[in-house]
């Protein structure tokens, strides 16, 4: 045991394992296929291609090596609190404290700089006051945003949600860190409720 805490190799290989546990956390967003619902390393995954692929449509400039690894590690807190979905009703401020205690946890398992240093990126992405973490949060609203249209209402029809609702839950952060990207995904919101009329 004493190894594990003073080795850095040791320390990385024992989070990596601890953070294993990510796969086995599902969200409520199904694959596109609708087999199965995704899991937040999927997610998460999925949101780093996103910010390969789409970083030259965010509001601003932004260090893509950050926006990555923001969005590899911004839900690896839900190894010990699990996924909150958008529309769940959960207080924010119970959800934040949790997850804030599973950071502390989890980054606290690596060599002390290399934890300091994700467990900032991770706060700056909770905070979203750069540009690197606005867009990195308008991404992790685009990639369901996009599911539900793709996969016939997928949670918003299981949630009864409502033009309205997805217009005020998505829209002023992906148009935070995206106008473009949120123009498209406005433009499919609305398409899918007009489908739905």
């Amino acid at each position: 045991m004493i190894a594990m805490q003073t080795n850095p190799m040791l320390q990385q290989l024992n989070f990596l394992r601890e953070i294993d546990r990510l796969k086995s956390v599902i969200r409520q967003s199904p694959l596109l296929d609708q087999s199965r619902k995704e899991n937040s390393a999927e997610h998460s995954w999925h949101l780093a291609m996103y910010a390969l692929l789409l970083h030259d449509h965010a509001h601003s400039p932004v260090n893509l090596m950050r926006v990555i690894k923001m969005l590899l590690i911004h839900d690896i807190v839900e190894v010990d609190v699990g996924d909150t979905p958008i529309h769940s009703g959960a207080s924010p401020q119970d959800q934040a404290l949790q997850e804030q205690q599973a950071a502390k946890r989890l980054f606290g398992l690596l060599p002390v700089a290399q934890g300091a240093e994700l467990h900032d990126l991770w706060c700056e992405f909770e905070a979203a006051s750069t540009d690197d973490a606005k867009f990195a949060k308008a991404l992790d609203r685009v990639q369901p945003l996009l599911i539900n249209v793709a996969t016939n209402g997928g949670t918003w029809a299981e949630n009864n949600v409502n033009l309205e609702m997805v217009l005020q839950r998505y829209g002023p952060i992906i148009e935070r860190g995206s106008p473009a990207l949120w123009a498209h995904c406005e433009q499919a919101a609305r398409a899918h409720f007009a489908a739905k009329a």
